[in-house]
């Protein structure tokens, strides 16, 4: 700098030095332990003694200079990085600097052409080294160099030596217990007169790149035609702990980045936990305890049906959808429906009957494995049945394979011998509601198979049954539940009759035209009456059934169907008929049946909704009479 002279020394390193200096110029000497200096940048002084040059911050310089007996200027234009605090890029190399350096140097920058990255040299008023070589201390005991790493962070000394005759310059390196060796590292000869004028200042620089770094001077001294006084090393300051040791600028990047997503991830898995819970979430209450073996988990459900997808669907209806499922287990496969429960009442006693259901046996009953409840639904567990519904076979399109009269004869009495069990022959009435082609199943070798008993009640042999909500599927009602609301095993009857001829008729209960109904029944009785009954058989068997057990089940349905309950044949009696162990009594006219049972049909189209549960008020058969006679 114009009209300024420099003696600048460099650390450029992570830990901290001692220096000797010796000049034979002037007559001054001094050791500094922490005493007083002039700092510039982001030089400090520790209370503890400790020169720091630079503050864990990236770019920065700091400068620190004996105050006395030369007034400290700061250096205007000197830049960070790989110009140390000292120069710039436009003063770098020129004559005017008059800059003398000792460069302790830990990065290898190829514009000033250093020899590795860690490294002392001498420069003159350039950042380019006059003489450089790698950092090393003479080994008195086997006369050799050893290499000394400029950032192990453990403390070093160095001393600088010029004899102004010889103008030789001398730089010696040292781990601080050991004593000045007897050989420098590095040696150049250069006139330090031509190059310094008086006065001069002395000091150091130290810089930082984009790597944050702390350099600190512990003590230093200076002699002037005297050797530079010996520092006592048990006098020097500590270095700074570990602790104030700041982060890199990575580190700084990283760190709160990391920070937020581990909390997002904690978050997230949080989320998932309650979602995973919520996803798989069971209603649960304390009366379950007893019908545990017969509960399924939902999570089992929800994996056994490939989570309820289309692709596992069989069918669905007025009640909700049934799912193919394979166990997790068990491997068994079965059938799931997903029927919708809004309120919990009587949930208790409808939990209790699917139990005692489920313990049914009987080679043509669809066997209730168990249930599971959940939020807004109630999941019924049934045995699979491989060839589906009934209901497909019988109302599919003519160009598609139905089935034969004889497959369709043994479907009939399957199911009538299935009924005669739940009426009959178990511990307790169970009354199913809701009998239908398309709740008859068909196993693998296409026996009928009565399932879903959902609506299911049951009663003690030998007690009258209650008054409940009418539910049922329309064209299946038996007429007097409309007027008393109970259902009994003769409103099973009646739609057990319907049934009958909805299979040997292969028409559904009610053909919906484009501005007319037809009532099955009303087809069939009308038949009857003009006598011409087999007529409605299903086209499709063409020539190939048996006459008499057409004209026996026709009848037959129509006796099980008959308006008054009291008319009706009981199970038992449905399978005497069946097997011709009694003859079908003759069914007699009284009046227009077509016009009986077309008010029937009405009746049920004006007053019941399809698996409504109504109440018994809806609906009466005041003034209607009887139109079949059973001649018992």
């Amino acid at each position: 700098m114009p009209g300024m002279e420099h003696l600048y020394f460099l650390l450029q390193l992570l830990f901290s030095m001692a220096l000797n200096l010796l000049f034979s110029a002037g007559e001054d000497q001094f050791i500094q332990y922490g005493s007083i200096l002039n700092l510039d940048g982001a030089a400090t002084v520790t209370p503890d003694g400790v020169l720091e040059l630079t503050n864990h911050t990236v770019h920065i310089k700091g400068h620190a200079f004996y105050p006395t007996p030369w007034q400290f200027r700061k250096s205007p234009g000197a830049q960070t990085s790989q110009y140390l605090g000292l120069l710039n890029k436009t003063s770098d190399g020129k004559q005017s600097n008059h800059l003398f350096a000792v460069e302790l140097d830990s990065s290898q920058n190829d514009e000033f052409k250093d020899i590795d990255d860690n490294h002392i040299g001498i420069n003159i008023n350039s950042l380019t080294s006059l003489q450089s070589k790698s950092a090393a201390f003479y080994d008195e005991k086997n006369g050799m160099f050893k290499n000394l790493s400029l950032v192990s962070r453990k403390e070093m000394q160095v001393w600088v030596d010029y004899n102004c005759e010889t103008t030789h310059i001398n730089v010696t390196l040292a781990p601080l217990s050991l004593a000045k060796p007897s050989k420098p590292l590095l040696s150049a000869t250069y006139n330090l007169s031509t190059l310094l004028e008086d006065p001069s200042y002395i000091g150091f620089s130290a810089s930082t790149g984009p790597i944050n770094c702390l350099y600190c001077v512990l003590g230093w001294s200076m002699g002037i035609d005297h050797p530079a006084p010996l520092i006592d090393i048990t006098k020097l300051p500590k270095l700074p702990h570990v602790s104030k040791k700041h982060h890199s600028k990575v580190l700084e990047i990283i760190l709160p980045i990391a920070t937020a997503m581990f909390i997002l991830l904690v978050g997230a898995i949080i989320i998932l936990l309650v979602w995973w819970r919520m996803r798989y979430a069971e209603i649960h209450e304390d009366w379950e305890a007893e019908f545990g073996p017969h509960r399924f988990s939902y999570k089992d459900l929800f994996h056994a049906t490939n989570g309820f997808k289309n692709k596992n669907l069989l069918g669905q209806g007025g009640f909700g959808k049934v799912y193919k499922a394979v166990l997790p287990v068990s491997k068994l496969e079965v059938a799931v429906k997903r029927v919708s429960h809004e309120s919990k009442q009587g949930m208790k006693e409808f939990i209790a009957e699917v139990v005692s259901i489920g313990r049914l046996r009987h080679r043509n009953l669809v066997q209730l494995l168990g249930y599971c409840r959940r939020k807004g639904e109630l999941l019924l567990v049934y045995e699979y049945m491989s060839n589906g519904s009934l209901d497909k076979y019988l109302h599919c399109d003519d160009n598609k394979p139905t089935l034969c009269w004889d497959q369709r004869f043994q479907i009939i009495k399957g199911v009538a011998s299935g009924l005669l069990y739940l009426h009959d022959r178990w511990e307790k009435v169970v009354i199913h509601r809701d009998i239908k082609a398309s709740n008859v199943l068909l196993d693998s070798e296409i026996n009928g198979r009565l399932g879903d008993f959902g609506l299911a009640k049951l009663y003690d042999h030998g007690t009258d049954p209650q008054a409940t909500h009418v539910v049922g599927t329309i064209g299946y009602l038996a007429p007097e539940l409309a007027r008393t609301g109970k259902a009994t095993t003769q409103t099973d009857v009646y739609a057990f009759g319907i049934f009958i001829l909805e299979v040997t008729c292969g028409q559904r209960p009610i053909n919906s035209h484009d501005d007319s109904s037809q009532i099955l029944i009303d087809w069939v009785v009308e038949n009857w009456h003009k006598g011409s009954l087999t007529h409605t058989l299903d086209h499709r068997l063409q020539s190939n059934y048996n006459a008499d057990e057409v004209g026996l089940v026709l009848n037959l349905g129509l006796l099980c169907a008959h308006p008054f309950s009291n008319a009706r044949p009981s199970m038992r009696q449905v399978i005497q008929y069946l097997n011709s162990e009694m003859p079908l009594p003759e069914l007699m006219p009284t009046m227009p049946t077509n016009i009986r049972y077309s008010l029937l049909g009405l009746m049920q189209i004006e007053g019941f909704d399809q698996y409504a549960s109504l109440p018994s008020a809806v609906g009466t058969n005041n003034g209607l009479t009887t139109s079949l006679s059973s001649g018992r």
